[in-house]
């Protein structure tokens, strides 16, 4: 990494240079936020920025294809789909006629970094440009095109590229441009095809049953839903593992000789855990063993004539390109670009290009050529066959998610006398049911005999507790909210019924999904442990919550659907101020006293200023903004926006900043106040919180299942160390259960949050490209890392 000393020099260094962006290839969602992010954070460092419309084609053409951008060229784009710049693809610059016109078009502008986003096959394009680049100079020179000392002048290019493919396709980023955006639209049809069928929970006052009802009786009905991926069944995979798919097909795992049948018998059999609907996913790339193409059509006639039922072909196509980029697509594109600016900056002639690449939470820098020639190695395992080394080419999660949707389809449970509960605490968050689905099924895998706990540890002093079957927790993957429901009742007062009823139902394990009064209750019932054998028992908590507070962990349950939620609400008051006199918007987020919500939003909406508690403000800085504000106004533009945490400062409180600009800013701009609310709380799960839920349901259960074995002595489970009660937590991507005894230390109890976040280095970058005069030296950038074969990964979550 880089100093502080080396960042505050950098600050400038683009005085003088040139840059240029362009997007290349397929569209996708998030492009726009990249080329606005590259676009101003060029501006901040002092280079001169470029933008090239209609991708390689336009480099070669030049002339108004090249054009000078300022900070007002990529305003209000980051919240559209597709690519506001163009793309097209272009035969002339696989000529090298075609690169000495586009050589020479750069060297006209003086551009000597280009930022490209795209494929590999636009960043395999660009390496070739660069490495011809003296030649082609030379030759320009040569012809009388340019002359010698404008050839040295601009001897060197510097080239980094930004990945944009739906597929999540490319070796070596956990993630790339556009593939959550994706799963959002493929979710979105998923979710609408699953709404002819509700979900009803029967409860009285023990909720002694939870069944699935169909609002028709008279069919059995199936579903094909075809999905892009030719070439890489990463879509295909997440949808079926978010959506409780019956049946996958993938290009990395052919199905075996005679699936047809092994197909059917499954549909067959899902009948009798009173499933009615069957969804089959299909990536468009499926083949057989032998390299055959399964067609969509083909199984849905399959479908129809061994069993009848009534089948339907969804084909998605250029669907999930369109539409407006997820939060999770604009956070990472503004991350990208800003690194993609710093290597540029930072490149010498001996650098080699770069892709920017997300390692967990961070932006990486990683060798553009070795992560291309990676990828390529896993379509030659595919033409060869060899599927198996195929999927592990992938990378880690993708190997994972293959694992985890083969260990959740139907298998018969067995029968065993370890008892598990499982209960919901706190708020209610998106992604609970897929964590309680994933959870309850492996567990009867394993043998274990399942309660539900409603109402939390409420319920659990009460009794309200029911014993969960395989078909219990059908279609529960897309279920926005708490099935089982929830309360914030800590178990301190209620120990003693508690644990009466623990000993009733022989519980031998508690598996706590909730936010941090479920940390906070696994905590208590630790310390509980001196007192209660009962409670000396596996305990571990899946962190749920929006406000993402919960410590041992860099991502919660249900803030990645609060934060597009919050993004979608933003988006709609934005718009709403479209052809009007000027204005500015104030919201408050929720979040308690933890500003992730409220930043994160801020990065994906392209706000003004987010105030949150963890970075203190003051009154000179509410009058900076409304300044800065009051300077952006005067400049054409028709609108800002503001938010604020709900619980940022005890006096600067929501209607006091609303009245401060109002009066600031009398006569140039008006303002309105919005309270986001709840809103952030509801709404259906986002892919990421359906995949990420699912996964830690399996993780968790496979640590109970071997803590309980581990600590199981004179007929029964007895565990009391302090690594049996842990909270399940993602660092980086690294799963980890950490002892909430060990979390009291680095936990701030009175405002309900971990005391060092790793989201706060993201508040520099919301600042910067809001166009503040931030110190520079508070920016972290990306690490440099090394790709081999066994470091290639692709994970979204882990």
């Amino acid at each position: 990494k880089m100093s502080s000393i080396d960042l505050e020099k950098l600050k400038m260094t683009g005085a003088g240079r040139a840059m240029a962006v362009l997007t290349s290839g397929g569209d996708a969602q998030g492009m726009n936020a990249a080329v606005r992010a590259v676009t101003r954070m060029g501006i901040y460092v002092g280079a001169k920025v470029y933008l090239i419309y209609e991708g390689y084609q336009g480099m070669v053409d030049g002339g108004d294809n090249i054009k000078l951008a300022n900070w007002q060229s990529v305003s209000n784009i980051i919240q559209q789909g597709g690519t506001a710049i163009g793309s097209a693809r272009c035969k002339a610059f696989t000529t090298r006629e075609g690169r000495i016109a586009a050589a020479f078009n750069l060297v006209k502008k003086g551009i000597t970094n280009l930022c490209v986003c795209g494929g590999d096959g636009s960043l395999t394009g660009a390496n070739i440009f660069r490495c011809e680049w003296s030649s082609l100079l030379d030759e320009l020179v040569q012809k009388g095109r340019i002359t010698d000392t404008l050839a040295k002048q601009h001897a060197h290019l510097n080239i980094v590229g930004l990945v944009g493919s739906i597929d999540n396709d490319f070796c070596g980023t956990d993630m790339t441009i556009g593939a959550d955006s994706a799963l959002h639209r493929i979710m979105e049809i998923i979710d609408a095809i699953m709404t002819t069928f509700s979900v009803f929970i029967c409860s009285h006052t023990f909720c002694k049953s939870i069944q699935m009802w169909c609002t028709s009786h008279s069919h059995q009905r199936t579903f094909v839903l075809e999905v892009m991926g030719r070439h890489c069944g990463y879509l295909a995979l997440v949808s079926a593992l978010a959506s409780g798919a019956d049946w996958l097909f993938i290009p990395e795992a052919p199905p075996q000789e005679g699936w047809e049948d092994r197909m059917c018998d499954r549909l067959e059999g899902s009948r009798t855990t009173g499933s009615r609907l069957n969804i089959i996913i299909i990536a468009e790339g499926a083949i057989d063993i032998n390299g055959k193409p399964i067609s969509s059509t083909y199984v849905k006639d399959l479908v129809v004539q061994r069993l009848g039922y009534d089948t339907r072909v969804t084909v998605l196509g250029h669907v999930q390109r369109g539409g407006t980029p997820s939060a999770f697509d604009r956070i990472l594109s503004s991350k990208l670009g800003v690194e993609a600016v710093v290597a540029l900056m930072e490149a010498t002639p001996d650098t080699p290009p770069c892709a920017i690449g997300l390692s967990g939470n961070q932006a990486v820098r990683l060798p553009l050529m070795e992560c291309v020639e990676m990828t390529k190695l896993v379509q030659i395992a595919m033409d060869e066959k060899r599927f198996e080394e195929a999927i592990k080419l992938r990378g880690g999660s993708f190997e994972n998610n293959w694992k985890i949707y083969k260990l959740l389809s139907f298998q018969k449970p067995v029968q065993s006398e370890v008892s598990l509960a499982v209960l919901n605490v706190g708020a209610p968050a998106a992604g609970m049911n897929a964590a309680v689905r994933s959870a309850v099924r492996l567990a009867l895998t394993h043998g274990q005999k399942v309660y539900a706990v409603h109402d939390g540890f409420q319920g659990l002093a009460d009794g309200k507790v029911v014993e969960m079957e395989w078909h219990s927790v059908a279609g529960w993957t897309g279920q926005g909210g708490s099935l089982l429901g929830t309360k914030r009742t800590l178990p301190e007062k209620h120990m003693e019924k508690i644990v009466e009823t623990i000993s009733k139902f022989n519980i031998s394990a508690l598996l706590v999904i909730g936010g941090f009064e479920g940390y906070a209750g696994v905590l208590q019932l630790f310390e509980a442990r001196g007192r209660y054998d009962e409670l000396c028992i596996p305990m571990c908590l899946i962190p749920a919550t929006v406000s993402n507070n919960v410590p041992g962990t860099d991502f919660s349950l249900g803030a990645d659907t609060a934060v597009n939620a919050a993004m979608e609400g933003c988006d709609k008051i934005k718009q709403s101020a479209s052809g009007t006199k000027r204005r500015v918007f104030v919201v408050e987020t929720m979040g308690g006293f933890c500003g992730y919500l409220a930043t994160c939003t801020g990065i994906a909406v392209g706000a003004d200023a987010a105030y949150i508690f963890e970075d203190p403000f003051n009154i000179q800085d509410l009058k900076t903004n409304v300044d800065h504000l009051t300077e952006k106004m005067k400049k054409d533009v028709q609108r800002g926006l503001v938010l604020r945490n709900e619980k940022c400062h005890e006096n600067y409180t929501t209607d006091f900043i609303h009245r401060l600009y109002s009066s600031e800013g009398k006569g140039i701009f008006d303002c309105r106040v919005n309270v986001l609310g709840h809103l952030q709380q509801g709404g259906a799960p986002s892919p990421f919180d359906r995949n990420f839920g699912t996964k830690l349901g399996v993780r968790a259960i496979q640590w109970i299942s071997e803590r309980m074995t581990e600590n199981f002595r004179q007929g029964r489970v007895f565990a009391n160390s302090p690594s049996t009660a842990c909270v399940l937590g993602l660092n980086r991507k690294v799963i980890s259960f950490s002892p909430v005894t060990e979390l009291k230390a680095v936990t701030d109890f009175e405002h309900r949050m971990p005391r060092v976040q790793w989201w706060f280095n993201l508040r520099p970058m919301l600042r910067m490209l809001a166009r503040y005069q931030t110190s520079f030296c508070e920016y972290v950038p990306g690490e440099i890392e090394h790709v081999t074969r066994r470091s290639i990964s692709i994970d979204h979550g882990f």
